[in-house]
């Protein structure tokens, strides 16, 4: 595709295409209860667009772009295990946790109120 985006989201980078689908850790704003399949979401930190050849970049994100989006389904993600030994000591400490994680689908790309690809 021409087209494609840098967002910040969930403490990662991430480079999306509009009609793709992306994992995203946490949302700060939405609580994971309130995530369903009818939740549209609105991405103002966007750091970079590239529409064909035209590339704009942010300092630190660029002014009027927004990626629209919608959220397919909320889901937890595979469990990580931290695991902490003292060899001399005999002592072992096994935690793990599962983080929550949204899936969601990006509609378009906007850039001063212009759609660049729907």
């Amino acid at each position: 595709m021409n087209t494609y985006a840098i967002i910040e989201t969930g403490g990662e980078q991430l480079r999306i295409e509009p009609g793709r689908f992306y994992n995203i850790r946490h949302f700060s704003s939405l609580k994971p209860k309130i995530l369903n399949s009818t939740t549209k979401i609105l991405i103002y930190r966007v750091l970079m667009i590239r529409h064909k050849t035209i590339i704009n970049i942010g300092h630190p994100w660029l002014k009027n772009a927004v990626v629209k989006g919608r959220i397919l389904h909320s889901h937890l993600e595979n469990k990580i295990i931290i695991y902490k030994m003292n060899s001399k000591k005999k002592t072992r400490r096994k935690i793990g946790y599962r983080q929550n994680s949204a899936r969601f689908v990006v509609d378009s790309i906007c850039l001063g109120g212009k759609e660049l690809y729907k």
